[in-house]
């Protein structure tokens, strides 16, 4: 008997995937715990293998496009088996199950009445929706006109944020129904090109990453449910560039400023445990170990992987893994045990110039800490003024959980660390 693939959920922030890869094509021989497709999620390009003995009979995500989880990817079953006759059946189940929800959710939902639309106003033939080919035109409804659809298709479209009046309803009489919405694309029709008296106007619609999906969902989240407030203090980095001079200078050992705030935050956190915390509703959970996330830039956003214990490594130890973790991350080849379990996150644009800026804390901590780059500046020392190299770093503060001073104490302790970094040495 043949079986259904379906896109599985890869991480617990995906809702739908991209097959960056087939390693089978139709008709091809497949055993169960062989490698089937390379799927990329919001975060990775993972590994998908079969679960079942048999041969390839059908495709239903070509390379390069996407498809919301539980959607079929694929059909394994005996040579000959009619694929046909499976995917209506499968059709049918997936109606079944929609018109329960949507029973189910009309129950619990007044919908406002519908205004009757004439048969003239709808297609009379339903229209493929923008799964097909990127010349399906969206509905075109006037300002006069509601749309058409269901109270639970209005309910998912509301919210993943799609206009409805720009969605292609297959539902009965052109109705929008759930399969709509979780089949929407956005509707990128070309270039759109006007001439003025100066020059052109033309734009390009690009569609977002899963990633890109994933990291503007988060951090708003983040942003307008955690109370942020900022704390800058400036770093004497003198001692530091010295000291990393020194370190390597020994055979073998090649360390970042980087790596030294890595650890002197670690080093920090176990004097300050409150301020390695996480916010989670009815608790605040207190972390005794120390995970740091350390922001990575990848053509497609940001990931975080996370140096675990890192207040137990030492220097080289850190700068060997986050190396490590930048190489995997651009290869699209990290797992997600390389970026859960965060309890504190690092982000450092110095290497690009900037001199001070404040980061949207990283769920779920409470804090995280943004690294400029050192300036070479005019200071006072000993009642002169001198050359100095200067770092500004600003903490970013969930104030649910770190107050005020809390924070400036965690700062205060970092910049000690950092000043005199041979301290990172006896611990």
């Amino acid at each position: 008997m043949a079986e259904i693939v379906y896109m599985p959920k890869l991480s617990d922030t995906m809702t739908e995937g991209v097959v960056a890869e087939w390693h089978k094509k139709v008709g091809d021989e497949v055993s169960s715990g062989e490698l089937l497709a390379e799927i990329e999620t919001d975060k990775a390009t993972m590994e998908f293998e079969s679960f079942y003995d048999g041969t390839l009979l059908y495709i239903g995500v070509e390379k390069g496009q996407a498809a919301p989880v539980n959607a079929i990817l694929a059909i394994i079953g005996k040579k000959g088996e009619n694929v046909e006759e499976i995917l209506a059946e499968a059709k049918k189940a997936e109606v079944k199950e929609e018109e329960k929800e949507e029973k189910k959710e009309e129950k619990t939902t007044t919908p406002t009445p519908e205004p009757v639309k004439s048969v003239a106003s709808t297609p009379s033939t339903p229209v493929v929706n923008q799964q097909g080919t990127d010349k399906a035109q969206p509905q075109v409804i006037s300002d006069n006109d509601r749309v058409f659809a269901s109270p639970l298709a209005r309910k998912m479209a509301n919210e993943r944020g799609i206009d409805l009046t720009t969605v292609v309803g297959t539902g009965e009489n052109g109705r929008i129904v759930k399969r709509d919405i979780e089949h929407y694309r956005p509707y990128v029709g070309g270039t759109i090109r006007k001439r003025g008296f100066v020059g052109t106007e033309t734009y390009t619609d690009e569609p977002i990453s899963q990633m890109r999906k994933t990291i503007a969902r988060r951090l708003s989240e983040s942003k307008f449910t955690a109370p942020h407030f900022y704390l800058t203090i400036s770093i004497d980095m003198d001692n530091a560039i010295e000291f990393r001079k020194q370190m390597n200078s020994v055979e073998g050992v090649k360390i970042s400023f980087n790596d030294l705030v890595i650890k002197a935050s670690a080093l920090a956190l176990r004097e300050h445990p409150a301020v390695n915390s996480a916010w989670l509703g009815d608790v605040i959970r207190r972390n005794e170990h120390i995970h740091i996330g350390v922001a990575v830039a990848v053509e497609e956003g940001l990931l975080v992987p996370v140096v675990r214990f890192a207040d137990g490594k030492d220097l080289p130890e850190i700068g060997a893994e986050v190396k490590e973790f930048a190489k995997k991350a651009k290869n699209k080849k990290l797992q997600p045990s390389d970026w859960e379990g965060n309890t504190f996150t690092i982000s450092n644009l110095g290497m690009f110039g900037i001199e001070e800026f404040t980061a949207i804390i990283n769920p779920p901590d409470s804090c995280i800490m943004a690294v400029g780059g050192i300036q070479q500046v005019p200071v006072v020392k000993n009642d002169k003024i001198v050359s100095g190299n200067i770092m500004k770093v600003t903490l970013s503060c969930d104030h649910r959980v770190v107050d005020g001073v809390l924070g400036a104490e965690f700062l205060n302790t970092f910049k000690d660390y950092m000043e005199n970094p041979v301290k990172m040495l006896m611990i």
